[in-house]
């Protein structure tokens, strides 16, 4: 119930109470589903930061998770007997959420023979979840870390990084270098800044002298010093210029290909081969040989001092032929394998701790408990996706993209038990690597087009039958659209043209009339 103050027909103010229904998600569980989208390495950050904040929370030694199988069975076998004495003497109760520390008193109530009180049954039930998070870890392949030589290899290589130049810091060094004078270096300078990131010049010399109050000469004169600067076609004013003065750079002023950058530039946008042939009273041989060659000029010079923005992917799920089957496992190797620190558990149990640190200490530990059981969770769920992904594609795991089935998450939630947004953030940003390559977990999900025999066939085959086709085609001849809906036609798929014009501009390839080669 909220009390709202409102303009009442502009005479003053008066209350009014107003009733809303909102829907909060509690803290829990949105850690819980931030965990499940989070990818690998975003995962694990946050886990590191979890372990900063939470002090009863504790990394499992390299060691420990490496254990030998002997040495797992038996401690295991030695925790499920602590577990089943401790049943006999205590009541757990809701193991999530132990009973409140109220009427204990420390100094006149504690039993040697006895447990502190309720909460070492949820100790016993915390031991337990250890190893149950122990054993997820040991039935995949992967190993979960890395040597210490292996981890530091990788920390130098890291270490070693650097952060490269940017075009406009380069330029401004080969000004620095330069023979200009200091006015010409400072015009320079004024116009660098005009300079985008790759490479061409975005205001004119009269809008720069305009804005400067500098003769327009001045300015001129120091463009064309920036355009004889690596890389070259930098400083350029258009895409036209730009291929020009590259010609110039390796001295081409006299060839066929500067006269059809300089003169038909329009033309060679539109590739109308034969017009450019006549103008220039050659042959569309000739032309088509000139273009390639042009085709091999950078159109964006500054494009090399780009930063890069490539982003390594660290599959999530590694699908392995073993014999005749596909082995799904996760990728543990990155995520930490955490648990309740033995320290804090043997707090709770001393008699001279306050009630303030007991409830504390109490608090840490449910937030720890939580954060495990939804890593656990996390894993497992992923892990069922993605066990299910690869019984429905299972063909197009050993044969290939053309086989890829019509897939939605829909039919993914029903047989793994969740709800389908809970499939899509599993999905979300993570990787798969396939005998076919690595791929990101939503690829697997396409909608299908149904063939002439019933059977249906993802919206990705097509394309791959489109791209193969093309790739085939008589470059004297390409093939239309039409043509292609005839050759999908014939396999018994029927699609629009309209339809195969969109996959084909998805696959980025042109149009039939600018394929053609003369």
């Amino acid at each position: 119930m909220a009390a709202i103050i409102i303009p009442f027909m502009g005479q003053g103010l008066h209350l009014s109470q107003k009733m809303t229904l909102s829907q909060v998600l509690a803290p829990q569980l949105q850690q819980s589903l931030a965990l499940l989208q989070a990818p690998t390495l975003e995962l694990k950050a946050m886990v590191e930061q979890e372990l900063q904040q939470n002090p009863v929370l504790e990394e499992e030694a390299v060691a420990e998770t490496e254990m030998s199988l002997e040495e797992k069975e038996d401690r295991e076998s030695e925790e499920t007997a602590d577990t089943a004495d401790t049943a006999d003497t205590a009541d757990t109760g809701d193991l999530a959420e132990p009973p409140a520390d109220v009427t204990f008193d420390p100094a006149t109530e504690k039993n040697n023979n006895e447990p502190v009180d309720d909460f070492q049954a949820e100790f016993d039930r915390l031991t337990q979840l250890d190893q149950e998070w122990r054993d997820h870890f040991a039935q995949t392949n992967i190993p979960m870390r890395q040597s210490q030589e292996e981890e530091e290899r990788r920390q130098f290589m890291f270490d070693s990084l650097v952060a490269g130049t940017s075009l406009q810091e380069s330029l401004l060094e080969q000004v620095r270098l330069s023979d200009l004078t200091e006015e010409q270096r400072q015009i320079g300078q004024m116009i660098i800044g005009n300079i985008d990131d790759y490479g061409y010049l975005q205001s004119g010399v009269d809008e720069l002298a305009f804005a400067t109050n500098i003769r327009p000469e001045k300015i001129l004169e120091v463009v064309k010093v920036i355009q004889t600067f690596h890389p070259p076609g930098v400083g350029a004013r258009d895409l036209r210029e730009c291929l020009m003065l590259q010609l110039e750079r390796d001295g081409k002023q006299g060839t066929l290909e500067y006269r059809i950058v300089s003169e038909y530039m329009e033309a060679l946008g539109k590739r109308r081969i034969p017009e450019i042939a006549r103008g220039l009273g050659t042959t569309a041989d000739e032309v088509q040989k000139a273009m390639t060659r042009i085709g091999n000029l950078e159109p964006r010079p500054g494009r090399a001092f780009l930063p890069d923005n490539n982003q390594y992917i660290l599959p999530e799920v590694f699908v392995q032929r073993v014999g005749g089957d596909l082995v799904v496992t996760t990728n543990n190797e990155h995520i930490p394998h955490l648990r309740i620190s033995n320290t804090y558990k043997d707090l709770m149990a001393q008699a001279d701790s306050s009630p303030e640190v007991r409830e504390y200490i109490r608090e840490k530990i449910r937030a720890g408990k939580f954060l495990i059981k939804s890593l656990h969770q996390r894993q497992q769920t992923i892990l069922n996706i993605a066990r299910e992904i690869v019984k429905r594609q299972r063909d197009f795991m050993e044969k290939g993209v053309a086989l890829l089935k019509p897939l939605t998450m829909v039919q993914v939630a029903e047989v793994v038990g969740v709800h389908e947004t809970t499939v899509s953030r599993a999905v979300s940003g993570k990787y798969m690597e396939t005998p076919q390559g690595i791929f990101e977990m939503k690829y697997f999900f396409t909608s299908g087009i149904q063939t002439a025999s019933g059977v249906g066939v993802s919206n990705t085959s097509v394309k791959e039958l489109i791209s193969n086709m093309i790739k085939e085609e008589d470059p004297s001849k390409p093939l239309s659209d039409e043509e292609i809906v005839k050759l999908l036609d014939q396999k018994g798929i029927k699609i629009a043209r309209r339809t195969v014009a969109k996959y084909r501009s998805e696959l980025n390839i042109l149009p039939s009339h600018l394929r053609k080669v003369y």
